[in-house]
């Protein structure tokens, strides 16, 4: 109170006011008053769960399609706090407007986003590769659908200790084929949480 009397309230988001404004970001800067207000008063939800998606997909923000590093940071860091389909679609026509035509590894970012939207209504945490399987943790499955996978997929293994579906990877043939890549397997894994979901 003593140093208010004597400096005076400041202007909190003008140039004479010394801060980390400039260096944050005004969004950022915003949301972290917000969280902290929000603390404060007690009103403060949990956030949603992050989703680890680690699967063989080339997804990233190329140098020659944004070249500013700033930029790049601002726009994966509004990429991973989509929280609804309408929030990504919305990126998606800001990213479009200002940098043109998506290559792919920029689409496959997209789609991976989108992907990771599915897996969190479906309340899991990790959809990632291990060995020759792709594993779908934490997953509480009765033992009908568990059943089911194992003859849709053949293969497939259940952990009820760990909640974790191990679904063998798959590949573009059943003999002699490569693993599925980028928006192929996001599509499969997706294809796999509807196929739970009936």
């Amino acid at each position: 109170m003593k140093d208010l009397e004597i400096r005076g309230a400041g202007n909190l988001l003008g140039g004479e006011q010394s801060g980390h404004v400039a260096n944050i970001g005004f969004d950022l800067y915003v949301r972290l008053v917000g969280e902290a207000v929000a603390e404060f008063k007690g009103t403060q939800e949990a956030p949603p769960a992050d989703v680890k998606v680690d699967l063989p997909v080339t997804a990233h923000l190329p140098h020659e399609y944004v070249p500013a590093e700033r930029l790049r940071m601002e726009t994966y860091r509004k990429l991973a706090s989509v929280q609804t389909d309408e929030e990504l679609q919305a990126l998606r026509e800001e990213v479009t407007d200002r940098y043109g035509p998506m290559p792919d590894p920029v689409q496959n970012l997209f789609a991976v986003a989108a992907f990771r939207l599915v897996a969190r209504r479906a309340g899991l945490t990790e959809v990632s590769t291990q060995g020759k399987t792709i594993r779908f943790s934490p997953w509480a499955l009765p033992d009908s659908k568990v059943m089911r996978m194992q003859r849709l997929y053949p293969g497939t293994a259940y952990k009820q200790t760990v909640n974790t579906l191990a679904v063998p990877q798959p590949t573009t043939a059943r003999i002699g084929g490569t693993p599925l890549r980028d928006v192929a397997i996001l599509e499969w894994c997706a294809k796999v949480l509807k196929t739970v979901a009936e």
